[in-house]
């Protein structure tokens, strides 16, 4: 089975992910998906399979090279997909030989998959493309990696004149929700360190993430009968409305690019009695990252002098860069760098603007850098993945296998 064979199978699982549930797996179709992987890896003859309770998956594809004391490398990738669109009954069509110009997703909607709201269409002219029907997400974050690191181990075991050491490999659950590190086996595992495939377009290398926090700012009114209400009324979304502005205008995700950080406002739940604004703070430089912590916490300050004691702020961090644990063993990714160019693709070092499961692992012991997955508009129906891509990245993990035996 190929990797477009694959890929094509495991989308077929519904294994969206869901925040509000509190447990792990969040939801039961990761855990299905799971089992069904655990029977093919079984079957494929990979050797320490385990599937703990919690959903995650880990086998070990043994090395064949003489020498004994390679490092054992180690695959990641995440079984479930985004809460922000349905992952249910995904319908993906392969467009062949892309000529340009738009796509029809879904004629009876009216949804178009086009250049001229998503460029990056213009690069992959000729190409081979899987893309959706229009109404759910393709799930190519991240099924794509899963396949990807299933076909190469799949051909590193038909291809025994390449050497290479031990391979682990694992899929987790809750990537999507920002747990999927958080009840990894850093030690089960027993990798000296480990690549996640889980970045976009082809190329994509990246080592730095956001740090990354969430706020909560909880303003406490007074409601009285508004034609009484002179002197009394505290209006608790006014003064959270007062905080919003308060807020430098442009650093805000839609503004901001690159290496800028950001303040986002992900929700306002509000009465005249309470209103409660939830920021998620993100910023690659720790100490800017530190310092946007400490203005909310001022302007909170500053609104309960104006309004004493009306405003309450709790700020919890969810992972931080991992750059500060990769720069220590930079080899890592000179060999992912290498292991690119071997499979004739160039390598595109990028920071990511968001978080990877590899961020915590990196903190819980186990650097992992993030490759392309080679997917592009992830978490909806205008996602899609070339299968050149994908290709290119079962061959980098090959390379990589090889490349770490060499060294």
């Amino acid at each position: 089975m190929n990797v477009v064979d694959r890929f094509l199978q495991y989308v077929k699982f519904d294994t969206q992910s869901d925040d509000t549930t509190n447990l792990t797996p969040s939801t039961p179709g990761q855990i299905v998906f799971a089992q069904h992987l655990e029977k093919e890896l079984t079957k494929m003859g990979l050797t320490d399979i385990s599937l703990d309770d919690n959903g995650y998956l880990m086998a070990t594809l043994p090395g064949n090279a003489d020498c004994n004391d390679i490092p054992t490398v180690g695959f990641i990738a995440h079984l479930d997909t985004s809460p922000d669109m349905s992952g249910r009954h995904v319908s993906p069509r392969i467009v062949e030989k892309y000529s340009g110009g738009d796509i029809t997703l879904n004629a009876e909607k009216g949804i178009i998959l086009s250049p001229s709201e998503f460029p990056e269409l213009e690069n992959y002219k000729g190409q081979d493309l899987i893309v959706t029907d229009g109404n759910t997400l393709l799930g190519a974050d991240d099924k794509a990696g899963i396949a990807e690191i299933i076909t190469a181990v799949d051909y590193l075991q038909k291809h025994p004149e390449i050497k290479h050491g031990d391979i682990r490999i694992a899929f987790n659950p809750d990537e999507e929700i920002g747990q999927g590190a958080h009840k990894f086996d850093v030690k089960r595992f027993n990798a000296d360190w480990a690549y996640t495939m889980d970045g976009g377009e082809i190329g994509e290398l990246e080592f730095e993430n956001f740090n990354a926090a969430v706020a909560k700012i909880t303003v406490n009114g007074r409601n009285v009968h508004p034609g009484y209400a002179k002197h009394k009324m505290i209006n608790s979304m006014r003064i959270a409305n007062q905080i919003i502005i308060m807020l430098p205008r442009w650093e805000t995700p839609e503004h901001t690019e690159g290496y800028e950080g950001f303040y986002h406002l992900t929700s306002i739940e509000g009465s005249v009695e309470k209103t409660v604004l939830t920021y998620i703070i993100r910023d690659h430089d720790r100490s800017r990252f530190e310092s946007r912590k400490k203005e909310l916490e001022h302007l909170t300050r500053k609104i309960n002098k104006e309004f004493p004691g009306v405003a309450e702020i709790e700020i919890k961090d969810q992972y931080y860069n991992m750059r500060e644990k990769i720069e220590p063993v930079m080899h890592i990714i000179d060999i992912a760098e290498e292991a690119m160019r071997r499979a004739d693709v160039t390598p595109k070092v990028v920071p990511i603007r968001g978080g990877t499961d590899g961020a915590q692992l990196s903190f819980k012991g186990l650097p992992c850098p993030n490759i392309f997955a080679g997917g592009l508009n992830f978490h909806g129906r205008y996602e899609f993945v070339p299968i050149p891509s994908m290709e290119k990245a079962v061959m980098t993990i090959v390379e990589i296998a090889r490349l770490v035996a060499e060294r």
